[in-house]
């Protein structure tokens, strides 16, 4: 069922009626365990109803399928992601709505540091809408993108996105929202090692990026083997430590098919696995990772934000994201990614505070922000031959999408 042919009108009382049930049935879930069984049998008609709502409350949370895989269901349509957050906190970013802006974006595809992959306007790509969208929260709102603003609140601070191409993608995008109030000659950009930096000299700021798509160490091996060794990491930490904001991502390294699978073999100690599920090794992983921050971070000193993972939409060979020009306006249906599940976990049974900033929800719904074939600059022949060339459909064009992720993010470091 294609989306352009569907009327969000005609769908949306469905949707309201499933969620309105939906959200009925738990609570009366709750109050089954809640209420006294003397309670419910001294009002038999009461009884009866909560029973009703109980079957209810199965069938809907029982036709959840938890083993789907994250836009790959048959029907094309988008999976949302449900997590838990920080109950304390006055408004879930999370939830909300793509609500176009044609004051936006905020700098254009010259920003110097910007890859050509990302620059999809230089490369070439004919609409531009896709600049122009605005995350909306339900409940509150996320301010617009203040540079001098960012950079006074990090005055002296290092702030060090780590993960993958994904988060480079990100980093990208934080560099090109605050670099044009910067003048030339006192900004620059630094590497060491796996890590690079830009430095906003007159603040005294480094907003940075580290390599680590998986966290854990992936080493050449016998052979030129890909070992990834589940329980060791220092060789990629000893580039957070000092850091006064980390931010990391990792999942979509953990989930490549076995033709592009990141490792040859895996090690744990003394023992070595040619197969294991990903989901198992990914929880490994994650656990030397939440071992090390609860063991070397600071929380008086560091904030540690986890950012979950970026949707890709890369359905039908790539082609899944070819041409889209709008963003899709609801869900058809809910499902927790596997990554999702087993990241909570491993946050839940942390010492160490980490806020978990959920942006697959909102960023699952712009299929139409990656960049498909302006991945490279073309010239006039090759576009009469779009077909011909590989579909990115994992990363985001800039300015475009991770834009927002860092608004919500600036918006995150001020509570």
């Amino acid at each position: 069922m294609a989306h352009s042919t569907v009327s969000h009108a005609s769908i949306e009382p469905f949707q309201s009626t499933y969620n309105a049930f939906h959200f009925l049935a738990s609570l009366i879930k709750v109050a089954l365990k809640l209420l006294p069984l003397q309670a419910l049998m001294a009002k038999p008609k009461y009884g009866v109803v909560l029973m009703v709502f109980f079957f209810l409350s199965i069938f809907f949370h029982g036709t959840e399928s938890s083993a789907e895989p994250w836009l790959t269901e048959e029907d094309n349509e988008v999976i949302v992601v449900q997590s838990r957050h920080d109950s304390g906190r006055r408004c879930d970013f999370s939830v909300g709505k793509w609500v176009y802006d044609q004051s936006y974006p905020l700098y254009d595809s010259n920003c110097p540091y910007l890859t050509t992959t990302v620059t999809c306007q230089k490369n070439g790509r004919p609409d531009s809408d896709y600049e122009k969208w605005k995350w909306k929260p339900q409940a509150c709102s996320i301010p617009r993108f203040d540079a001098l603003d960012f950079l006074g609140r990090m005055r002296r601070k290092r702030i060090m996105l780590v993960g993958d191409s994904i988060m480079r993608n990100q980093w990208e995008s934080l560099v090109c929202l605050v670099q044009g109030v910067i003048p030339t000659a006192r900004k620059r950009v630094t590497y060491n090692g796996l890590s690079m930096a830009f430095h906003a000299m007159d603040f005294e700021t480094s907003i940075e990026f580290s390599w680590a798509p998986l966290l854990v160490e992936l080493k050449k091996g016998g052979e030129n083997k890909r070992i990834l060794h589940l329980d060791q990491i220092e060789e990629n930490a000893k580039y957070w430590r000092g850091v006064d904001i980390l931010v990391f991502d990792s999942a979509h390294w953990w989930t490549h098919s076995d033709k592009w699978s990141s490792w040859d073999y895996l090690m744990e100690g003394n023992s070595q696995f040619t197969t294991m599920n990903p989901m198992v090794a990914y929880e490994k992983g994650l656990t030397t990772w939440a071992k090390w921050i609860d063991l070397n971070v600071d929380p008086s000193k560091t904030q540690v934000i986890f950012r979950s993972m970026s949707p890709r939409h890369n359905r039908d060979n790539g082609w899944k994201c070819y041409n889209q020009q709008q963003p899709l306006a609801f869900f058809s249906h809910q499902h927790v990614p596997e990554q999702l599940v087993v990241l909570q976990g491993v946050l839940r049974r942390m010492r160490f505070p980490v806020y978990l900033q959920d942006i697959t929800t909102m960023t699952a719904l712009r299929r139409d922000g990656h960049p498909s074939v302006y991945g490279r600059a073309m010239g006039q022949e090759e576009k009469q031959h779009l077909k011909d060339f590989s579909s990115d459909c994992s990363h985001w064009c800039l300015p475009g999408v991770p834009d927002s992720w860092n608004e919500m993010l600036s918006a995150l470091l001020k509570e």
